[in-house]
C-alpha cells in the first residue's frame, strides 16, 4: 500500500492544483478527494439553509465533482476514492485526515490576498496549522 492522500476538492477553481499536484508528484498513493460541505456557507462547499433541497443539491456537487476528478485521475492512470463530511471545513479536513489515516494533505489554495485573506481567514492556512500530518498547499 502507497502513501494514503487527502486532497479537499470543491468546484473551486483554486482547489483543483491540489489533486494535479498529488497525482502528478505522488503517482503511486491512494488519493482521496475529500467534499466538506459548510453548513455555516463559509467555502469549500456551502448550503443555502433550506436542508432537505441543500442536502439534494449538495449530493448532486459532489457527485459531479468526483465524476470530473475521476476523469482528471484517469488521465494519470489513477483511481480515487472519495468521500462527502459536514462541518466546518479546515476541521473537517483536518479531523477526516486524524480519523482515516491519512499520511499527507495536498489542497490547493482559496485564492484570496491581501485584506480578505486577513479579515476572512484561510481554510488552507487553518489546515497547515492544526493538521497532524504533512500538509502541501498547491497555489
Amino acid at each position: 500500500m502507497g502513501r494514503r492522500l487527502l486532497v479537499p476538492l470543491t468546484d473551486s477553481t483554486h482547489s483543483w492544483p491540489g489533486l494535479d499536484h498529488a497525482l502528478t508528484v505522488f503517482p503511486k498513493a491512494d488519493v482521496t478527494v475529500l467534499n466538506v460541505i459548510d453548513p455555516t456557507g463559509a467555502g469549500y462547499g456551502e448550503r443555502s439553509g433550506d436542508s432537505e433541497s441543500d442536502a439534494d443539491t449538495a449530493e448532486t456537487a459532489a457527485e459531479e465533482l468526483f465524476a470530473a476528478a475521476d476523469e482528471l485521475a484517469a488521465e494519470y492512470g489513477a483511481t480515487l476514492d472519495t468521500a462527502v463530511v459536514e462541518g466546518r471545513p479546515a476541521d473537517a479536513i483536518t479531523a477526516y485526515a486524524d480519523d482515516h489515516d491519512i499520511d499527507a494533505i495536498v489542497m490547493g489554495s482559496r485564492g484570496r490576498s491581501g485584506v480578505s485573506r486577513v479579515l476572512l481567514g484561510s481554510v488552507a492556512g487553518t489546515v497547515v496549522q492544526d493538521s497532524s500530518v504533512p500538509v502541501t498547499v498547491v497555489p
